[in-house]
């Protein structure tokens, strides 16, 4: 923590409009790179490619992106912008990215997550702009790429999924498949490859804790560090414009050069934000824990009650192995965290979150992104490095489709788009991989009675399908790769085999013909070996995984 009080963005306009002499004895005027919102937004022109970083709430300008939005609608103008975000930046209402979803405002959209952005789909949905899907961490990279004057990213990412050109080439809508291809497929020494072309980028909009009057900025209250290196580094290179938003300024040389993470000569224009608009996450005003300042208490993880989402968390639990680096998904898979901590085995693990969180408890909902007691920090190209190279061991992620041949959709529903985020990337790297979710959706309701599970009330919809809408997930990459992947519901266990799905485990109590079988699109193969699970899951009292079992 600093010392020194912030300065108030208008003072500091006012110090630094001083005079000084050259070299030659002339008066120079210094003007501040601390400007006014109005006189920042003013920098981006019309028809102008725009990325903003964030995740989630984390991280994320919510001035800035609040203020296109007022001025726009104030004034027309800017417009016809293109868009480029790796993660999804909103609240699923209003904030965030949700600012910028009016029409004409945007012309194009290239996002990584889009449920979170339902005004954003909007415009997809009514073909009124271009949309692209791509995987987050491509997003991601492209960002260094375009920094470093290559032609794109080079990747196996998205091979067989909806991204492929063969298939969708991520294009979401109508109107976008007569546009421009931003995705081909290339052969390298024989192996196949996909190519997500660079672009020019004329404004990177990003946010930090403090900045001197030079644009020297530090994140030490933040609980990410996004792709914001990249993205500065992009736009200034493509002879761009940086706008960063940051919550104080601090005078010259008052800042730890080993704290500073962006330099400021990549910055052109200041802005303070109101504190809030300059939250932590878009559910935390402020924790310490989560900036990494402070280390909490383990035990305040709350122990889930023995339900649905816990049984599903519980089997999921079973296959973690001690000293395994882990990714978890939102949604489901984060009961898995809480079954760890309860059965005393979260130390043995690294827990890892896309967002370039390394160990720690990661949070949930409008928090998700940020972590606690985490062992460092890092940013989102540079988690995707050890990602896509197959460093992790095991991934959890969540499971709304599934088909015979092992493909899973969790980017495209009907009309509803919620897009791959870093989905992509962690399925098709990790060295195993488990799907975990209920197995019908729609007010499916369980009881756990005397060690047996009770269906009360069937899911209205079924998640076993004879196809996927859209393939998130490659079933035949997958075996291709010899991947190995289970998908772990509360009634039933699949495993991912050559000849498709094959059921291996079944809950005490449940009946395969009624619970299993007619609930399913298909026909799995029943494995000859199929058995029941294990029977701890369904106790009220802890499994014992921290304890060799007898």
């Amino acid at each position: 923590m600093y010392i020194l009080h912030c300065i108030i963005c208008d003072d500091i306009i006012q110090q630094e409009r001083e005079t000084r002499k050259n070299s030659d004895n002339a008066e120079v005027i210094i003007m501040s790179k601390v400007v006014s919102l109005e006189r920042a937004l003013r920098m981006i022109p019309d028809h102008a490619t725009i990325c903003f970083g964030g995740f989630v709430g984390c991280m994320h300008a919510e001035t800035l992106s609040q203020g296109i939005e007022n001025h726009f609608l104030h004034y027309g103008f800017p417009r016809d912008l293109t868009l480029v975000y790796a993660a999804g930046q909103g609240d699923g209402g209003d904030r965030g990215l949700n600012h910028l979803g009016h029409e004409g405002l945007l012309k194009r959209i290239i996002g990584g997550h889009w449920a979170l952005t339902p005004k954003l789909q909007k415009l997809a949905l009514e073909n009124k702009v271009e949309a692209y899907n791509f995987p987050q961490g491509v997003i991601a990279h492209l960002m260094r790429d375009i920094a470093a004057g290559r032609p794109g990213v080079l990747t196996h990412v998205g091979l067989n999924t909806f991204v492929d050109p063969r298939l969708e080439g991520g294009k979401i809508n109508k109107r976008t498949r007569s546009a421009e291809d931003l995705v081909v497929q290339m052969d390298v020494d024989g192996r196949e490859y996909l190519l997500y072309k660079s672009f020019p980028v004329d404004v990177a909009l990003v946010r930090a804790t403090y900045a001197d009057s030079d644009g020297n900025a530090t994140f030490e209250h933040e609980c990410i560090q996004s792709a914001t290196v990249s993205m500065c580094q992009a736009a200034k290179n493509s002879g761009g414009k940086v706008i960063l938003q940051v919550e104080g300024i601090v005078p010259k040389n008052a800042l730890n050069p080993r704290l500073v993470r962006l330099p400021g000569i990549y910055v052109d224009a200041i802005v303070v934000a109101a504190q809030e608009n300059h939250m932590q996450t878009f559910s935390t005003q402020y924790n310490a824990g989560f900036s990494g300042e402070v280390r909490t208490d383990k035990t305040s993880v709350r122990k889930m009650d023995l339900d649905i989402r816990k049984i599903i968390a519980r089997r999921c639990a079973m296959e973690l192995e001690p000293g395994a680096v882990v990714n978890l998904g939102i949604g489901m898979p984060e009961g898995v965290s809480a079954v760890a901590s309860e059965e005393e085995i979260g130390s043995s693990i690294a827990l890892t979150v896309e967002s370039g969180v390394v160990g720690g408890i990661p949070a949930s909902g409008q928090d998700f992104g940020a972590s606690l007691n985490y062992d460092c920090m890092l940013d989102e190209p540079t988690q995707f490095d050890f990602y896509d190279g197959g460093g992790l061991d095991l991934a959890f992620l969540g499971l709304a489709q599934a088909d015979q041949r092992g493909n899973v959709n969790v980017s495209r529903f009907g009309p509803k788009v919620a897009g791959c985020g870093g989905f992509i990337n962690i399925t098709q790297n990790a060295k195993r991989l488990v799907y975990c979710g209920t197995f019908t959706a729609g007010g499916v309701k369980i009881q756990v009675r005397n060690g047996r599970l009770e269906i009360l009330q069937e899911g209205t919809m079924k998640k076993f399908l004879e196809q996927v809408e859209q393939i998130t997930f490659s079933g035949s990459y997958a075996i291709e790769k010899g991947q190995p992947v289970i998908y772990v519901t509360e009634r039933a266990v699949f495993k991912l085999t050559s000849s498709g799905l094959v059921l291996t485990e079944v809950a005490p109590g449940i009946n395969v013909e009624k619970d299993i079988l007619q609930q399913m699109e298909f026909m799995p193969t029943i494995s000859k070996d199929l058995v029941e699970m294990d029977p701890r899951i369904f106790e009220e009292k802890p499994m014992g995984l921290n304890k060799p079992r007898e």
